[in-house]
């Protein structure tokens, strides 16, 4: 594997994550600077994931028809633009229209970021590469809020301003274009039972597991009375796990299979998940998600190469819908778990555990195709 040509690929699937999730931290100081609720400034929260989730639907199919690294190229440019333009901009309004062509802008790169990497690398080492990418996107979900509050300190601009130098940067090192093909990708081509199970297994995956953050911030704030830093940092560990086992996932996944791998994963977060909800001290809690974030990524690590070898003559079309119901997941959570949360907050994680479990319903029927 050349580290020269991955690593550009591991930061730009970084910087997406984090500029989904930078904002929930800020809240109360984009709040102050455009003289807005609480629920406006939130609101830009979805108004940046729902383009993003929505448009890999097609993205990937589009970036394989027109060229990855010209595609990947032009959203870095804009989402550099755009970044610049979120930390002066004037309004709320402008602000949120700001984000969601962010996130338009993102979902042009993630996908195809991930197919470049799968071409990158050869085929015995994607399970390596992909666990890899996957780690570094969990981190980017965890590490958000512990990022975006230490720049919000100084001031909150500084979030957004810090994107657009990395986004240009990225700018002038997009992946290569796939393997020439006598035929176009074509969208038809995503439309498989593989694809939908993957899809399905994504969503529940991330709604039941790594989106659960948020409702664990919620509970140390509640139950054990954490500031605002100490819930960045307990949040930080789940990302920390991924860094540290998401090569050794991904070399798991490769040697006994994706499939094996991501049901172990599977089964340790549903157990753990569960259990958050029980958890009798802070420090306990923050373990528990520390450990929760180890069984992630071995999930990821898993389902990530089956979406990357999913549909071979149009791997960033495959990966990129299958990365649209993660963020979906993503998006759904707190809707799914806050309800049942102020109900007890047992419940909350009762529920989010359950539907993790059902995940490997989705990926038990697939097998790597050979």
């Amino acid at each position: 594997m050349r580290a020269r040509g991955t690593l550009p690929l591991y930061i730009g699937g970084f910087l997406g994550p984090f500029g989904g999730g930078v904002v929930a931290v800020l809240v109360p100081q984009l709040r102050d600077a455009f003289d807005a609720t609480t629920a406006g400034v939130a609101a830009s929260i979805p108004a940046y994931l729902v383009p993003f989730a929505a448009l890999q639907l097609v993205s990937g199919t589009l970036g394989e028809r027109l060229g990855r690294r010209r595609v990947v190229r032009t959203g870095y440019i804009a989402y550099a633009l755009l970044s610049m333009l979120a930390a002066f901009v004037p309004t709320l309004g402008a602000f949120l229209v700001v984000r969601a062509l962010q996130g338009c802008a993102n979902a042009f790169v993630t996908p195809l970021l991930l197919a470049g990497l799968a071409d990158e690398v050869p085929p015995r080492q994607i399970g390596r590469a992909v666990g890899t990418f996957a780690a570094v996107q969990t981190s980017a979900i965890a590490l958000a809020p512990l990022g975006g509050g230490a720049l919000g300190a100084i001031d909150w601009r500084l979030a957004f301003v810090s994107q657009a130098v990395v986004a240009a940067g990225l700018a002038l090192m997009p992946p290569d274009d796939g393997p020439v093909r006598k035929e176009q990708p074509s969208l038809r081509t995503v439309f498989t039972r593989r694809v939908g199970l993957l899809s399905a297994a994504s969503f529940a995956g991330y709604a039941g597991v790594t989106g659960v953050g948020f409702l664990v911030a919620v509970l140390a704030a509640d139950e054990f009375g954490l500031g605002s830093v100490l819930r960045g940092v307990l949040l930080a560990g789940f990302g920390i796990a991924g860094i540290l086992v998401g090569r050794a996932a991904g070399n798991w996944v490769d040697r006994y299979g994706r499939v094996p791998v991501a049901s172990v994963g599977i089964a340790w977060c549903s157990l753990l998940v569960v259990s958050l909800g029980l958890a009798p001290s802070a420090l306990t809690l923050a373990v528990l998600w520390f450990a929760t974030g180890l069984g992630s990524t071995l999930l990821w690590a898993g389902i990530n190469t089956l979406a990357v070898e999913a549909v071979p003559g149009n791997r960033a079309g495959g990966t990129s819908v299958i990365s649209a119901f993660r963020f979906a997941g993503n998006a759904a959570a707190p809707l799914m778990w806050l309800p049942l949360y102020h109900i007890d907050p047992r419940l909350g994680f009762l529920g989010a555990g359950t539907l993790a479990a059902v995940t490997v319903a989705f990926i038990l029927p697939l097998r790597v195709p050979r």
